[in-house]
């Protein structure tokens, strides 16, 4: 999994870069203090959060004006100016709905976003945000900038005791490297002293969705009540504490932060698929599950990363196919996914598209089985007869080969799909031999 850099500009002339990664319905993700595409990415624990979301997403990470590949030497770090950076994203990649995940001081350019375009934000996750300024005096805010500014190198360490107190030294040093590699010092200070002035506390209860906040207890970049404030005042907001003193988290708090968020994140996807899936008029839908060969022993042999690798690229090429034929995935299996679709027609292009995207030589094998009928919806899932049926039709196929029922076939009868009679077959849990047919995929226009 690979993220692409592209840039774009905002409407005050500052050039902005972001990075895409994974596929799936867009999250943007809004930076904190400092960023710098490239140099997380090649961090392995904080890559990890981040290909977790992307599994399930199109994560969209971006370098505010002033940081990392962005444009340095910014005279303007306001809270207008940061939502410049924001709506530039979002104007490039043409995003109409999106859900926006924000850490530290990117909390207000997402709060004030979602306050005042509430038909965008789908959801709202945040993680020791900040609604206004800084809790230190003016004098600490002035004297800390100006320390920054005349001695970044000790600036950084400055703003490691309060970032990561209690961190090893060897995580000290990469994170004080980091800071002098993701801004300048000049903008740094400039940075520290526009925060102060900022204040959303008046635009929280304007925000319409759903939102998460996670914070540490301990925080001493951001304090806690912060954090109680922001949830209290959005309505319906979740407020998860964090047992931590550490503003940035460490490896393990940080992949538990990931998971906290994007269980929540998913929830939209969930609530989604459930109102999708029983959309047909007549209450049919076409159910498709795949499944990756061998991968109880692919994990044997080459060990949970490598094995991982492989179903990350079946996720990536399931889900993008899922949105280019309409489908709605209903739950990841552990060994393949289940979805749902409103036209058989678009369900069979959408498994003729998933096996010759994992056609390559470093592909995982996978089995793809496909019913049509009326299935039980209860609880974002579906049940029933139908779903069982199409679950035992993936079972039956071979490696790389795309199995259905009698009843897909005959719905898409004449529309460019060719099928070869497998003839009557027993499937487990069933009375009587089913019908199924294989899909020549490989011919299929």
């Amino acid at each position: 999994m690979e993220q692409q850099i592209r840039f774009c500009t905002t409407s005050d002339g500052v050039r902005i870069a972001y990075a895409t990664v994974g596929s799936g319905p867009p999250l943007v993700y809004v930076p904190g203090w400092v960023s710098h595409l490239e140099l997380t990415w090649e961090n392995p624990a904080v890559r990890q959060g981040y290909e977790l979301l992307a599994e399930h997403f199109l994560l969209i990470r971006y370098d505010k004006r002033g940081t990392g590949l962005s444009d340095r030497g910014v005279t303007d770090f306001s809270l207008e100016a940061r939502l410049r950076d924001l709506e530039a994203v979002v104007h490039a990649l043409k995003l109409r709905t999106f859900s926006l995940y924000a850490f530290s001081e990117g909390g207000p350019p997402a709060i004030a976003y979602a306050a005042g375009q509430p038909r965008r934000v789908n959801r709202l996750a945040l993680y020791g945000a900040l609604a206004r300024g800084s809790a230190w005096p003016k004098e600490t805010i002035d004297a800390l900038a100006a320390l920054v500014r005349v001695q970044w190198g000790l600036g950084s360490e400055t703003m490691n005791n309060i970032f990561t107190p209690g961190a090893s030294l060897e995580e000290r040093e990469a994170f004080a490297r980091f800071q002098l590699q993701a801004a300048t010092a000049t903008d740094a200070a400039a940075m520290i002293q526009a925060n102060a002035e900022i204040d959303v506390s008046h635009l929280l209860g304007k925000v319409r969705a759903p939102t998460l906040v996670v914070h540490a207890r301990g925080d001493l970049a951001v304090p806690f009540e912060q954090a109680r404030e922001i949830a209290g005042a959005i309505p319906n907001a979740r407020l998860v504490p964090i047992e931590s003193d550490r503003h940035a988290p460490g490896p393990e708090t940080l992949l538990q932060i990931r998971k906290i968020a994007l269980d929540f994140l998913l929830e939209a996807q969930r609530e989604t698929r459930g109102s999708t899936a029983v959309a047909a008029p007549s209450g049919m839908v076409t159910i498709l599950f795949t499944d990756i060969v061998g991968s109880t022993d692919l994990t044997q042999l080459v060990g949970d990363d490598k094995a991982q690798e492989s179903v990350r690229k079946h996720n990536v090429v399931v889900r993008q196919a899922l949105k280019d034929n309409d489908g709605t995935e209903i739950k990841h299996t552990g060994d393949g996914i289940m979805a749902s679709f409103a036209s058989t027609r678009g369900a069979l292009g959408c498994a003729v598209t998933i096996q010759r995207g994992l056609a390559g030589e470093d592909s995982p094998l996978v089995r793809i089985g496909l019913n049509a009928g009326e299935p039980v919806a209860e609880e974002q899932d579906l049940f029933g007869t139908s779903v069982q049926l199409a679950a035992r039709v993936c079972a039956r196929a071979d490696p790389g080969q795309i199995l259905v029922s009698n009843v897909v076939r005959e719905l898409t009868m004449g529309k460019g799909f060719l099928f070869a009679d497998v003839g009557d077959v027993p499937l487990k849990g069933f009375e009587d031999p089913v019908r199924l047919y294989e899909v020549r995929w490989q011919e299929a226009g």
